[in-house]
């Protein structure tokens, strides 16, 4: 083999070396394993990771009603740490957290994550200041952990359609239809019955020939 021909094959095999690597680094934690979106806002702090940043607005865009924060938090420290508030700077909105399950505060164990946002996974509601989300622009996000501190972070607001359905806030409770009380003076038979001029001085109740006996339960 001249040597020319075995240069180009040294070339060839380290750009094939190169690409195997890249691509090994892809397949990390921080890559397709977890689906993270490279559009999405992401920030690390000491030993903390956010990612997926996401302000997430009603799907029916009332900007009245609730909105929600999606967030990944890694925590690759030694030690737990709390997430006390969550606070939208610029808008007068205050978030209410919920951990997955239970009561009480929302914590990252040592070297493991905790996923704000979506069915089952810790919640973060945005109640108020509806009117200064406005989807496909950005907001201003600051986490603040017991150790850490202030994590900010710049993260787009997004309707909770397509991708993000369910991970946005959910509907509003439904007004319950209204059905017609069946009239109490009407008998169960469904036939009108009139009072009966002589009542009982002593409040027993009477029996009617047609509608069995008056009282609460009666219609």
């Amino acid at each position: 083999m001249s040597r020319s021909l075995r240069r180009g094959a040294l070339a060839g095999a380290a750009i094939v070396f190169s690409i195997a690597s890249l691509a090994a680094c892809g397949a990390g934690n921080n890559a397709q394993t977890l689906g993270v979106r490279p559009d999405n806002a992401a920030t690390a702090v000491d030993s903390l990771k956010l990612q997926n940043g996401t302000v997430i607005t009603r799907a029916d865009g009332d900007a009245e009603g609730p909105a929600a924060v999606a967030v990944t938090v890694f925590n690759d420290g030694a030690s737990a740490q709390t997430l006390e508030s969550i606070t939208l700077p610029g808008t007068d909105a205050t978030v209410e957290l919920s951990p997955a399950t239970g009561s009480g505060p929302l914590t990252v164990p040592a070297g493991g994550r905790v996923v704000i946002g979506g069915n089952g996974n810790a919640s973060a509601v945005v109640e108020g200041g509806g009117e200064a989300l406005q989807d496909g622009g950005t907001q201003e996000i600051v986490f603040r952990f017991s150790e850490t501190g202030d994590v900010r972070l710049l993260a787009f607001v997004v309707p909770g359609t397509g991708y993000y359905q369910g991970f946005g806030p959910s509907s509003g409770p439904e007004s319950p239809s209204e059905t017609p009380s069946e009239s109490p003076s009407e008998s169960p038979s469904g036939e009108a019955t009139s009072p009966s001029p002589t009542g009982s001085p002593t409040g027993e109740a009477e029996t009617g020939a047609a509608g069995g006996e008056t009282g609460p339960e009666a219609g």
